[in-house]
């Protein structure tokens, strides 16, 4: 069993404007080589990872501002980020040599360092903090269990005490603080010795992708009956239900500092797809959830389908469509004044399918679905 790249996925509270402002400028952040790239992190100065096809591969990459660097792997043939931080830092899965097995990686600047496992065949990592910690996930021995892990500079520790046979971390704060999963499947909160459960939204499952320097978390979230999966915030006391642009479905993937949160929204059934063609990329403002296709000059080509990554300065990176190609977007707000200010309870107030190439860990049956 082996490691997967995560493929880290309009009805508004109020109306849509009839026509939307230009607020955004958006960037083809372009490929190493091949036609595809996927973009997952974001950090403070604009920098993204995620991974890019090459003549015959996907590698892990760093964008700069200027220009896709090749991360390379661990001796295999593929590798992705999925999260940097402000120095520049990044983790992801490689490849091994043997290609038997991807373990999580962290690249600190020039070269890419294998982080091992907890145990058994298989690691990723999915988020970052400024002091090089690390979160993801990890087989363990007999490759038995899946478990959440914090790598701390010297190893890996895991955090998964419950017994389950299923956790993970997804994004790490500067506080140490790790969003992510617990079985049975909710989203949780790994806060040093302590895990906290975040519940549902009134449903059976949930799970935790991105989480701020506060504490707060978004991610997905069943209704009450099942019959939906909705993006939510948790705002340190309970979950807020951030709804969709029209169809069944959505998931928030990163939180600011701000309260911002980014995203995917269901179209129709709302299943997200590789090609994007059922869901939109959103921006929730604090106030409404919004169709960020909306927020960029409708000339530009793109059909942005996912947002993974959002940064205090309000640049937002992900998935879309441009010209009939799939890549990696950046979008920069085109004044101070772009982005809507989040309420003031927000701010006061203290979240994979799976795409071809690495094999994978087994996810919650939601997670495959629907991000």
């Amino acid at each position: 069993m082996r490691v997967g790249i995560v493929l880290l996925a309009v009805a508004l509270f109020g109306a849509e404007p009839a026509n939307a402002a230009v607020l955004y400028s958006v960037k083809d952040l372009g490929t190493l080589g091949g036609t595809v790239s996927w973009a997952f992190g974001i950090n403070a100065s604009g920098q993204v990872t995620g991974g890019a096809y090459t003549a015959d591969s996907i590698h892990a990459f760093l964008y700069d501002g200027a220009r896709m660097n090749d991360l390379g792997t661990l001796g295999g043939s593929s590798s992705v980020g999925h999260a940097i931080n402000d120095l520049g830092q990044v983790t992801g899965v490689a490849d091994t040599a043997d290609n038997q097995g991807g373990h999580a990686f962290l690249y600190d600047g020039t070269k890419m360092n294998d982080l091992g496992t907890l145990g058994g065949s298989s690691s990723v990592g999915l988020g970052i903090n400024d002091s090089g910690q690390v979160t993801g996930a990890s087989l363990t021995a007999n490759d038995s269990s899946e478990h959440a892990f914090l790598y701390n500079g010297t190893g890996m520790v895991d955090l998964d005490t419950s017994g389950g046979a299923y956790s993970y971390g997804s994004r790490i704060n500067g506080l140490g603080q790790v969003a992510g999963a617990i079985w049975p499947p909710h989203a949780a909160v790994y806060d040093g010795g302590s895990v906290v459960d975040l519940g549902t939204l009134g449903g059976t499952l949930s799970q935790g992708f991105g989480i701020n320097n506060s504490g707060q978390v978004t991610g997905w979230a069943d209704i009450i009956g099942d019959q939906a999966t909705h993006a939510f915030l948790y705002d340190g006391i309970q979950m807020i239900d951030l709804r969709t642009l029209g169809g069944t479905y959505s998931s928030g993937n990163d939180v600011n500092n701000l309260g911002q949160v980014v995203g995917w929204s269901g179209i129709g059934d709302g299943q997200l797809t590789f090609s994007g063609g059922s869901s939109l990329a959103f921006l929730f403002d604090g106030t409404n959830m919004l169709d960020l296709n909306s927020l960029i000059s409708p000339d530009s080509n793109w059909i942005l389908y996912n947002a993974t990554g959002i940064n205090d300065a309000g640049q937002i990176t992900g998935n879309g469509i441009v010209n009939g190609e799939y890549r990696a977007f950046l979008l920069t707000p085109l004044s101070a004044s772009a982005v809507p200010d989040s309420p003031a309870w927000i701010t006061m107030i203290a979240g994979f399918g799976m795409i071809g190439g690495l094999a994978r860990l087994k996810p919650f049956s939601r997670a495959s679905s629907h991000r």
